[in-house]
């Protein structure tokens, strides 16, 4: 049975980029620990919106709402500090970062000691050090990613870079994970791999935001889907509902 709790709701989201119009009008109630997808077909504005969400862009108009607090004119700083986090359609890692230090800097907003105490390597601030370093790796471990931690993360193969993107995302500790296209450039092998991982983050009680063109993905492991077609929110619904669809069917799955 559904969870009647929305964990965030955005209502009647404009966008605009000049005359461009991104998004229009739309409105989507995301429910507490649920798998929502949202597809459409390229330029569809679904990026859009998920920058909406983390402040990269401010919306033209309308409002985003997230646990019951307007979120819409934060930075993304002060978003991430309220309990969202992301992950990109390009991947965002420090390259000449170790994979270990890559999780470490994801977990900075779980940090509390001011300037002062690091300054002067107070005992509090290597205790800090030392939960930070535990819980990291903690992560690569459950990532499959602990035997690599000293590597550069550049030298990890693509799919596990993916999965380090994730990793340094839930070392925010979110209530909701944003991801941007997991399972682009993957193979078959590391897609099936990586529904795995994103059932097992659910499991732990993380609501999350999908982005994908995988709809064997997309199907398999969403509680409701969206769709959005030329900025406009055309359908919300099961999997089952959004396959039976004629509109979805033209706009985007393909006519039989």
């Amino acid at each position: 049975m559904r969870n009647s709790e929305i964990i965030l709701k955005a209502e009647r989201i404009q966008k605009n980029f000049g005359g461009v119009v991104a998004l229009q009008n739309v409105s989507i109630d995301i429910y507490r620990n649920e798998i929502t997808a949202i597809i459409g077909p390229n330029g569809a504005g679904k990026t859009t919106l998920i920058n909406l969400i983390t402040g990269i862009y401010p919306p033209t108009s309308g409002r985003i709402i997230f646990e019951g607090k307007t979120i819409s004119r934060l930075k993304p700083f002060q978003i991430a500090y309220q309990g969202i986090t992301r992950t990109f359609q390009n991947l965002q890692l420090f390259h000449n970062m170790t994979v270990l230090e890559n999780v470490k800097v994801g977990l900075h907003t779980q940090t509390r000691s001011e300037f002062l105490n690091c300054l002067l390597h107070l005992p509090k601030v290597k205790r800090e050090e030392e939960q930070v370093a535990e819980e990291a790796v903690s992560l690569l471990r459950f990532f499959r990613l602990e035997s690599k931690s000293g590597w550069r993360s550049s030298n990890l193969p693509y799919g596990e870079q993916k999965r380090l993107e994730i990793a340094r995302a839930l070392a925010g500790k979110p209530k909701l994970l944003l991801l941007d296209e997991p399972v682009a450039g993957l193979n078959v092998g590391e897609t099936e791999e990586m529904a795995e991982l994103i059932l097992k983050i659910r499991q732990k009680g993380i609501t999350i935001l999908l982005v994908e063109h995988d709809m064997n993905l997309v199907m398999g492991i969403s509680d409701k889907i969206v769709v959005l077609n030329y900025g406009e929110k055309i359908l919300a619904g099961t999997p089952e509902e959004v396959q039976k669809d004629p509109k979805v069917i033209q706009a985007y799955l393909g006519e039989e």
